[in-house]
């Protein structure tokens, strides 16, 4: 009994633990790991893995997934870049239609929870299984990101913009702020609002929900809508960091915000797992993407390293499973 204890106490720090094993890892290799500037420098970066994740979450919490977030990303912040530097031109009626910041990021993301809404609306009309119609949409955004560029990045957004990325607030990067704002909401839907219990019950047993009168066709509907316009939440700010929106932008960040979520100890079957501790996974990868750029590890074992992080998670996850 006091061992099954410990081992779920063990279960619940065990992120943390890997966490601070790795900084110390690290910063034993690099003197430049425990730096002002280079936690800013992780910060930022991981705010775009953390708003992709958190979507994540809430998918897989229900029992599904969401491969496309990164071509979701990448399609979102084209459109918002194409439509602020160029607008919409139509010759035949000799109109031109202009869009502000606000014009432009409110179409990416209305453009994000359609995507989303069209992913959701796939699983329940058609009973596709989340990873196939999720692929698809990987295939369908990343097409549409080509179509819209033209293959060519759409750059030089103007400085107004590209504060969004790489401005400071009180001290504070503002895409810090930004993942803050949507960590803060995510909580509270997840711990305060019957959609999260409505989530966490689909997750855990989707029959036993149907029968209590849950409308999971509904409660999907608005999860996949929610993970597709917190893509484009991660799209603007990575096109708004580059000050370009690239045609390829987005590659793997599915398999970075899979692995955030799973290291974070929400269960791939659903039902259980929470905000945070997807938020302790991200920075987990952060770090790690990080401490190998930094010990100029080769990009190719690079990707190496995480699929067996993201294996192991797994791994754990399973275990911890049995356990219970």
């Amino acid at each position: 009994m006091i061992l099954t204890q410990q081992r779920t106490q063990l279960a619940k720090f065990q992120s943390l633990i890997a966490l601070v094993l790795l900084c110390i890892g690290i910063s034993l290799m690099s003197d430049k790991f425990l730096t002002v500037d280079n936690a800013w420098n992780v910060m930022r970066q991981i705010s775009v893995n953390i708003c992709i994740s958190v979507g994540m979450t809430l998918v897989v919490l229900t029992s599904g997934i969401d491969l496309s977030v990164g071509s979701v990303l990448a399609f979102c912040g084209a459109i918002t870049a194409g439509l602020l530097k160029s607008g919409i031109e139509l010759p035949s009626n000799n109109l031109y239609i202009g869009f502000t910041i606000l014009g432009a990021i409110l179409v990416g993301l209305i453009a994000g929870a359609l995507l989303g809404l069209f992913n959701g609306w796939t699983i329940t009309r058609f009973k596709v299984p989340p990873f196939v119609a999720t692929l698809a949409m990987l295939t369908i955004a990343r097409g549409l990101t080509l179509l819209w560029t033209k293959g060519f990045p759409i750059s030089n957004l103007g400085n107004s913009f590209a504060y969004i990325g790489t401005g400071w607030f009180l001290g504070i990067p503002l895409p810090v702020w930004i993942s803050a704002v949507v960590i803060v909401s995510a909580v509270v839907i997840t711990q305060k609002t019957a959609l999260g219990r409505y989530i966490y019950a689909i997750g855990g047993n989707e029959h036993a929900s149907k029968l209590s009168g849950i409308n999971i066709n509904k409660v999907k509907l608005i999860v996949y809508s929610i993970a597709g316009v917190l893509a484009a939440v991660g799209g603007i700010m990575v096109t708004s960091r580059l000050d370009s929106a690239q045609p390829n932008a987005g590659i793997s960040y599915e398999l970075d915000s899979i692995a955030a979520v799973v290291i974070g100890g929400t269960s791939l079957s659903g039902g259980r797992g929470t905000i945070m501790g997807t938020v302790l996974g991200a920075i987990i990868i952060g770090v790690l993407n990080n401490g190998l750029v930094l010990l100029n590890v080769s990009p190719f074992w690079q990707q190496v390293v995480k699929g067996g992080v993201i294996l192991l998670a797994v791994i754990i996850d399973k275990a911890n499973s049995k356990n219970d």
